[in-house]
């Protein structure tokens, strides 16, 4: 057993709350469960040594601050590595919505219930997570509740911190709501974060994950979507690779009629790694989802992706897509992709594709010969390639705002 998760075990196992019940089981599976390594598939392109020889400490006097989206009018719920600040938070709520801390569960009925329920068993870090997340926030939307601001969920991490931070949310039937997840730091620092969504019947979810740490910070997490009937989501994620990034995305149709769609941009340089699970559980007939994958990686960095469809015995009259696509602009870059359909029903209709391409250098020739410079040309073709999937996010406001960050990492990017 890994050094550093013996320490975990044995701080967890000093936990004692609402959640003993349900930690106490994730606890037995984590003692079961080996130290994931290259011959383990789910992590077989993703080295996660960099936990055991990092030094982690107590937060230092720096405080970081939590990054505003210029124009967004939003519900802010702010967490710095893992404690959540009241004070740069929002504390009036809008009718219909309902939100506490993690630690106020015990008064909810719902919560325990919800716990563990949508996320499933597999993930190792998902584990430690059960077992450690003391701090997070309960989202509850009333049902047939218009939540008009979306509810951002802002965490920001210091040099040294260790943090893991949990987010149960629960949408109403017939209830609508935007949930942004919003993770920020350069530096050394590792955090798990997981968030379980359970949609109800006809309810609507928008939801953006905004995976942004990058450089030296270790993060690991995923959110987790249960669909019942008639409901719809759209995500989109946004990640921005670091020492060790890793999302997971696991959609549950758990109703007839439910429609999905996931939208993935991800940016990575210099020696950065993400790594991007996604999952789509079809377990009853008539469903819809749809999965768009855009990458780009340059100079040493590595990009992985492992995207499954599973549509169960029973599930007739499903349509899924999975669509990967991904622009090396370096030979030194390296992209490891398996996309996986897993189909025991005869009436559906599957697709999957994969593409990895380079910058066309005769469209950058003709940038250039038209007056544009090479640094410009390569920001015009980067953009060109992912800007798609910034249009069809229902924010606005959220798109404006990522739209000069992604075009000032392009610039930084080098085509070699």
């Amino acid at each position: 057993m890994s050094s550093w998760l013996a320490n975990t075990i044995s701080e967890a196992e000093q936990v004692q709350d609402w959640l003993s019940p349900k930690r106490a089981e994730s606890l037995a599976q984590l003692k079961n469960t080996p130290w994931p390594n290259r011959k383990t598939e789910a992590w077989r392109y993703t080295p996660i040594n960099v936990i055991e020889r990092a030094r982690f400490s107590a937060a230092n006097d720096t405080v970081v601050q939590a990054t505003a989206i210029e124009n967004l009018d939003s519900i802010d719920l702010v967490f710095i590595d893992g404690v959540f600040d009241a004070q740069a938070s929002t504390i009036d709520f809008p009718e219909g919505l309902c939100i506490s801390q993690l630690s106020e569960g015990g008064s909810c009925d719902w919560a325990l219930d919800s716990f563990k329920k949508t996320k499933p068993n597999k993930h190792f870090f998902g584990l430690i997570n059960d077992a450690l997340a003391t701090s997070g926030v309960l989202i509850d939307v009333a049902a047939d509740a218009k939540i008009e601001k979306p509810i951002r969920i802002v965490q920001s991490f210091n040099p040294g911190s260790q943090s893991h931070t949990r987010i149960l949310v629960r949408i109403g039937a017939g209830a609508k709501a935007c949930v942004v997840e919003q993770l920020q730091g350069d530096k050394l620092c590792f955090n798990t974060s997981f968030a379980e969504y359970d949609i109800g019947e006809s309810a609507t979810l928008e939801h953006y994950r905004l995976a942004m740490q990058c450089q030296a910070a270790i993060s690991i997490g995923g959110s987790h979507f249960s669909l019942a009937e008639s409901a719809q989501l759209t995500s989109n994620l946004i990640g921005f690779g670091s020492q060790l990034s890793r999302v997971d995305m696991d959609i549950i149709h758990a109703g007839e009629n439910a429609t999905s769609k996931l939208n993935v941009i991800y940016l990575l340089d210099g020696r950065e790694l993400f790594d991007l699970h996604s999952s789509f559980e079809h377990t009853v007939p008539h469903g819809t989802s749809d999965q768009n994958i855009r990458c780009i990686v340059a100079d040493h960095a590595n990009a992985i992706f492992n995207g499954r469809i599973h549509i169960h015995r029973d599930a007739q009259k499903i349509l899924a897509s999975m669509n990967n696509r991904n622009l090396l602009m370096s030979d030194d870059a390296q992209v490891n992709t398996k996309p996986e359909l897993e189909i025991y029903a005869d009436d559906v209709r599957c697709a999957h594709g994969v593409t990895i391409a380079e910058i066309d250098e005769e469209a950058m020739f003709y940038l250039q010969s038209r007056g544009v410079s090479r640094p410009d040309a390569q920001v015009m073709l980067s953009f060109g390639f992912i800007n798609e999937l910034v249009d069809q996010m229902p924010n606005i406001a959220i798109a404006d705002w990522l739209r000069p960050q992604l075009r000032q990492r392009f610039a930084n990017m080098e085509i070699r």
